[in-house]
């Protein structure tokens, strides 16, 4: 499990971002409001939108990146 977190200030476009507490993006602690433990962004999510209408996912920590693998497989 992860703590979440809601940042107060929306960004740019407006909109509520949710973090885990080791995202390096997550706004002071002045700036952010404590959601709880979770599984996943996508839980924490469901808590913040009870909060605020605008809200999304962090892109840095709640949205898992896609990996590649590669092979050394020579011709």
């Amino acid at each position: 499990m992860k703590f979440f977190y809601l940042s107060s200030n929306p960004n740019d476009n407006g909109i509520h971002e949710v973090h885990d507490r080791e995202c390096e993006h997550i706004p002071s602690a002045y700036d952010r409001d404590y959601l709880g433990p979770y599984n996943s962004g996508k839980e924490a999510l469901r808590k913040a939108l009870v909060i605020k209408e605008k809200v999304g996912l962090c892109e840095s920590c709640c949205i898992p990146k896609e990996r590649s693998y590669t092979s050394n497989v020579s011709d």
